[in-house]
């Protein structure tokens, strides 16, 4: 039987702890990678988190394996990766997928918005020149 959106995001809750901009913030500054998975006019309209290191949803397979010519060497097995998107459902989904390729420590923050609320910085839009 097909899965539904509604049980995807339930796996992808239930394997992906959800944590707190203050727990993010003191794993970011141990060394975790903080990862935006937003596409990249989402980051060009509202910005994006200060420190934040970019791969967007649709290339993380390709850029989270080694074996890929792609692969990004932000993206190690053994460095924690704290994830957030515009509101926290594609990173819920894109933290199952580090999990499923073998990533230990993967948390979810939310989105962007939650970052900013709990006290994050967050970049300026960028100004297209019009």
């Amino acid at each position: 039987m097909p899965l539904t959106v509604k049980e995807m995001m339930a796996a992808a809750n239930d394997a992906v702890e959800r944590i707190t901009i203050d727990q993010a913030q003191a794993l970011v500054a141990e060394g975790a990678l903080l990862l935006d998975v937003r596409d990249a006019p989402e980051l060009q309209a509202s910005g994006r988190a200060a420190g934040s290191h970019h791969i967007p949803r649709g290339m993380l397979e390709f850029r989270a394996d080694p074996d890929t010519p792609f692969h990004d060497p932000e993206l190690r097995f053994d460095r924690p990766v704290v994830l957030h998107c515009a509101s926290g459902g594609r990173a819920a989904l894109a933290g199952k997928l580090l999990k499923d390729m073998g990533y230990g420590e993967v948390y979810n923050i939310g989105g962007l918005k939650d970052w900013a609320a709990g006290g994050g910085k967050v970049s300026e839009p960028v100004d297209p020149g019009m």
